[in-house]
């Protein structure tokens, strides 16, 4: 057997250390080659690492929640061409990275929102929908993973089963935990000076995760370093619901994803930017770097925590395009599959508070970045339309920019032209 070494990797030019999260294997386990070995945290990404080898993980030299330098050795594998690169059990479904098949028209649709608070993996309803199972019955299959979660392996163990003749009884489906603490947020601890001042059971103490002490650290850092200034203007986007709405179908069946709202504001933050393109720049000293090119970062909620992906040159994609690329970067952020350079380059950000019905915010910057987009929940309200009064899907739109090199015209004519960009969306596209 040859003794290879699995050392932390470095998830980016700027990272210099990582944060074991979990080891999904114990020391004297075989694994498989790309079978997933690790979960480490940095201060840009959460990633899953895959094992480099087939073989058995003989040593783990660093233990979970220890943070060490990029490069460090942190466990050792013995690697055997005996051992199959493939996990025992049921068969194994393709990782998917992208886009997803469309489901054939005897397959089962899977809803985006599960009734019964449990969260499943993009892999996991993908698999899902594969297979016919609805989501009332995937809700009251038993799962292995943290928290009760069905994990790939449940759910292909449940598919053997029902194949094989013996298709089990679900179970009730388990109610909502009560009480529980995301994982973005971080673990209980027990520390003896903090119990003496907040004495449990009446108090808990968390420890942050360390995704959430660096996001806390950058907002302190962007709050220090830009002025901010927020403006807010009403948009109109009836035009922008009826369109998806009468094409939502159609987009499902050619592109195999959801249509959402998203790709209809980064089509208009995109001509905007084309318009006003101090918006799409950064300060060093009091020098100006204006921006020839548009890396769209796209804030993405998971499990995990928040994220913000970047589109890369989203000047050059069209409104398909866009849409693509959004979807494509939100699987793999809700997958843990983002790579380094998908998370870095941002020129502007789009930040959808919105999606949790939140109606106005005040997004903070992200540096070194001079401005960015917060899109409020999107709301049927009475407006006068050419002095008559109508229903109509309205929105809270706010652009939080730097003072030092936007003022409030600039800030206004910037975000006025996103309006009209969607207030005047081209109902004539089709997909």
């Amino acid at each position: 057997m040859a003794k290879v070494e699995v050392i932390m990797p470095q998830m980016g030019e700027s990272i210099t250390e990582g944060t074991i999260v979990k080891w999904h294997k114990k020391a004297g386990e075989a694994v498989a080659k790309d079978e997933v070995l690790l979960e480490i945290s940095t201060d840009k990404v959460d990633s899953e690492i895959p094992s480099p080898v087939s073989g058995v993980l003989t040593q783990i030299v660093v233990e979970e929640q220890a943070t060490v330098p990029v490069r460090t050795v942190i466990a050792y594998i013995d690697g055997s061409p005996d051992v199959r690169s493939v996990p025992s059990g049921p068969p194994a479904v393709p990782e998917t990275s992208g886009v997803a098949a469309p489901a054939g028209p005897s397959v089962l649709p899977v809803p985006d929102k599960p009734q019964g608070g449990r969260f499943y993996s993009p892999l996991v309803l993908n698999i899902a929908r594969e297979e016919a199972i609805a989501m009332q019955e995937l809700e009251r299959i038993p799962g292995t993973g943290e928290g009760g979660r069905v994990t790939k392996k449940d759910l292909l163990a449940y598919v053997q089963a029902r194949k094989s003749g013996g298709t089990p009884v679900p179970g009730e489906a388990p109610p909502p935990p009560a009480m529980t603490i995301p994982a973005s947020v971080g673990k209980p601890v027990d520390v003896p000076e903090l119990r003496a001042k907040y004495p449990s059971p009446a108090h808990e103490i968390i420890q942050m995760s360390n995704v959430m002490q660096k996001m806390a650290q950058h907002m302190v850092h962007s709050q220090h370093t830009s002025p901010h200034v927020n403006a807010v203007h009403e948009v109109d986007l009836t035009p922008v619901v009826n369109h998806r709405a009468a094409n939502s179908e159609a987009f499902g069946r050619k592109e195999g994803f959801k249509l959402t709202f998203t790709p209809y504001v980064a089509h208009a933050v995109v001509k905007a930017l084309k318009k006003y393109p101090l918006v799409n720049s950064s300060l060093e000293g009091d020098k100006i770097i204006r921006k020839n090119f548009i890396n769209l970062g796209i804030a993405v909620a998971s499990e995990h925590g928040l994220l913000v992906p970047v589109v890369k040159h989203a000047e050059e994609k069209s409104f398909l395009g866009i849409a693509r690329a959004i979807n494509d970067l939100a699987v793999r952020t809700r997958a843990k599959k983002l790579a380094p350079d998908d998370i870095q380059g941002g020129t502007f950000t789009i930040s959808n508070y919105g999606v949790f019905g939140t109606m106005i915010g005040t997004p903070i910057i992200s540096q070194p970045q001079v401005a960015i987009l917060g899109t409020g929940a999107i709301e049927k309200r009475v407006a006068v339309i050419n002095d008559a009064i109508a229903i109509r899907s309205m929105a809270y739109f706010t652009l939080a920019f730097d003072h030092r090199i936007i003022d409030g015209a600039l800030g206004g004519m910037f975000l006025e032209e996103i309006v009209k960009s969607l207030e005047e969306f081209d109902t004539s596209i089709k997909f």
